[in-house]
């Protein structure tokens, strides 16, 4: 019986979680997960989200809960919450962090649901740090530069921060991709970073348009020769970025346009 659709959960392996379980997770920082947005009980990309889970799974933990299993978890979620929401699953050693005991031992998967989100309206100003997130092409918790970051651009008057690595190449920002455009390519920075779930999705279904993109190094200089940016996330495949660091950017609406399309035509699956 679904619950009353305002209502979210915390299920540990299928079953609510308890207080004296959630109590350990509270300042774990040794887990990953992906965080996927449900539209009328569907989500898009989940073979992506899957592949996520089980790549992360098998470089942290050794071993990773089988693809049915976590569909089986996903759709107990959904079903029995609200037909549009946020949906996150952690997977976590339940031998906890700093300790030889969490090494390959199987993990335990959180899902939990909150209320939906599509991100920002935008344009965003983007501040530029010199940062390179450790992991970097795993999506873990306890990264807490992107909070202090995005605390340091909003001082300085900035909606949130972008990375260079130690090259002063972009590469990603908070806790999203960045994507640029040239008037007739999509352009992906050439950089150590997390592929985003909607990333993969967008790249996907321009390469079903036939919409040209490549992977350039993408220098601060190189943003005065470049016609758009975005961000992405699993909230939303294009917020418009307007300035980053002090070079302007024009808002390009055939490019969010795009991006936006991109995301539309990628098929939903109930779980």
């Amino acid at each position: 019986m679904a619950i009353h659709p305002h209502t979210y959960l915390s299920n540990i392996n299928g079953h609510p979680a308890a207080a004296s379980q959630l109590n350990p997770l509270a300042f774990a920082g040794f887990a990953h997960f992906t965080a996927m947005q449900v539209r009328n009980a569907k989500v898009k990309g989940l073979d992506l989200h899957l592949d996520r889970l089980r790549n992360a799974s098998l470089a942290f933990f050794g071993r990773a809960p089988s693809d049915e299993l976590l569909r089986s978890y996903i759709r107990m979620a959904i079903q029995e919450g609200a037909a549009d929401q946020s949906l996150t699953v952690t997977v976590f050693s339940p031998l906890g962090e700093f300790t030889a005991d969490s090494m390959d031992v199987e993990p335990d998967v959180l899902v939990r649901t909150s209320a939906p989100s599509d991100g920002p309206k935008g344009p965003l100003r983007l501040s530029v740090i010199s940062h390179q997130r450790p992991l970097a092409a795993i999506k873990h918790v306890g990264e807490v530069g992107k909070t202090y970051y995005l605390h340091q651009a909003i001082r300085q008057g900035f909606d949130d921060a972008a990375f260079v690595d130690e090259r002063g190449h972009l590469s990603e920002a908070t806790i999203w991709n960045l994507v640029f455009w040239d008037g007739e390519t999509v352009i992906w920075p050439r950089a150590e970073m997390l592929k985003g779930t909607m990333m993969g999705m967008v790249q996907r279904q321009l390469a079903r348009f036939e919409v040209p993109q490549r992977h350039e190094f993408i220098t601060l200089e190189r943003l005065e020769e470049l016609s758009g940016a975005a961000v992405m996330n699993s909230w939303t495949p294009g917020i418009p970025v307007s300035a980053i660091a002090s070079y302007t950017i024009e808002e390009a609406r055939p490019f969010i346009e795009l991006l936006h399309r991109a995301h539309e035509a990628e098929p939903a699956e109930f779980p």
